[in-house]
């Protein structure tokens, strides 16, 4: 089965497809590379340790020079012993105790940002990305004057993960990564000389090279922020169109954890997560071989039947919820405590106001990452 994944209709919903690749077998063909759509077998991918995050060099390696160094020194594109040592080393800043500690601050910013918009706003560019990137450049230290510099630049280097990437896509996202590094090397000398109780403070301080800590603080913002970013988003337009479950929400906030994981479980911000066979691995039936590749479909084993009882229907108190939103095995997402606390904070906040589409939602044109353009609502 040949998948578009530039297709209009494929973007605005692609459950459909999903399921009818999930249907003809738990792994199947696509162009060059296997894809594991039913729930069983994205957790294998995910977590057999013969299947690895094997970065290769995009060619020529010249002209990609500044995104392939974002990534070859980062703990994403990397299997132990390296990624232990590089996830180890900033771990700490995500324990569930210190992230805890952030929820009060992260609540009150919710609500001032909802305050300070208009009578009608765009939900993403007002709320939701501002309360993310301020959250993530808070713990990383970068100074409140620079962050407006932060989304554009993600925003372009993540366009170079989509199948559909055009040359303007990729000239973007190669100026994006060579700003940013720029940047991090700045901020990170200007904290060996100035210390702060930060994360790029504490970079500076382990054994990291030059390369790694800018590729891991990029990480880190870009990861930070960007699912946050369209799981709100995402998890607001999923319960306007289901007022039963939004009217549900408003009466019982006791659901909010549960509706966060079931918005993300519904409509996944990721889609598409890639690894690399390290040795011949039967998946699902098939045999990857030895540097093959198998893509896990995030979206698809979110949506198995074998799992979840009536998986197309948003149910915010949905238990259990075993959802592969944020990954799993050992590249599951450092920052979900993080994107946890500050997706209920966000949602806490939207069901304080009686906000209402101010006209139909418009969809980033991409896959791996879902997302909305511009969410506009009005009180």
């Amino acid at each position: 089965m040949v998948i578009d994944f530039a297709d209009p209709e494929l973007i605005r919903n692609p459950y459909p497809v999903l399921a009818e690749l999930r249907e003809r077998g738990p792994v199947v063909w696509h162009e060059d590379m296997w894809l594991a759509a039913s729930h069983a077998t994205v957790r294998t991918v995910l977590r057999d340790r013969r299947l690895g995050r094997i970065w290769r060099d995009r060619e020529p390696a010249d002209r990609y020079a500044a995104f392939n160094l974002l990534h070859r020194n980062q703990m994403m594109e990397n299997e132990p012993p390296a990624h232990t040592r590089l996830r180890s080393l900033v771990a700490s800043a995500f324990a569930r105790g210190h992230v805890a500690r952030l929820e009060p601050a992260i609540a009150a910013r919710a609500a001032e940002l909802l305050r300070a918009a208009g009578d009608e706003f765009d939900l993403l560019a007002d709320v939701a990305e501002p309360l993310a990137v301020d959250v993530i450049a808070d713990l990383l230290g970068v100074p409140r004057a620079d962050r407006h510099l932060l989304r554009p630049w993600s925003a372009a280097i993540v366009r170079m993960y989509e199948p559909s990437r055009t040359p303007a896509d990729e000239a973007a996202a190669l100026t994006a990564s060579a700003a940013f590094a720029d940047y991090l090397r700045a901020l990170a000398d200007e904290r060996r000389r100035r210390p702060a109780e930060d994360l790029i403070t504490h970079l500076t301080a382990v054994e990291l090279t030059g390369d790694e800590l800018v590729a891991s603080a990029i990480l880190l913002l870009n990861a930070g922020h960007e699912a946050s970013v369209n799981a709100l988003g995402g998890g607001w337009v999923a319960l306007w169109r289901h007022p039963d479950q939004l009217a549900r929400l408003r009466a019982d906030r006791s659901l909010i954890p549960s509706a966060v994981e079931e918005t993300i479980r519904y409509d996944p911000p990721l889609h598409l997560f890639v690894r690399t066979a390290i040795e011949d691995v039967a998946v699902g039936g098939v045999t990857v071989p030895a540097g093959g590749r198998i893509g896990a479909l995030l979206g698809a084993a979110n949506r198995d039947p074998a799992v979840f009882a009536a998986p197309d229907r948003l149910d915010v108190g949905r238990d259990p919820n075993p959802h592969v939103g944020f990954g799993a095995g050992l590249h599951f997402c450092l920052g979900a405590p993080l994107a946890r606390l500050e997706l209920r904070a966000g949602l806490a906040a939207l069901l304080d106001e009686p906000l209402e589409p101010a006209e139909e939602p418009v969809r980033r044109p991409t896959f791996v990452l879902r997302a909305y353009e511009r969410i506009m609502v009005r009180r």
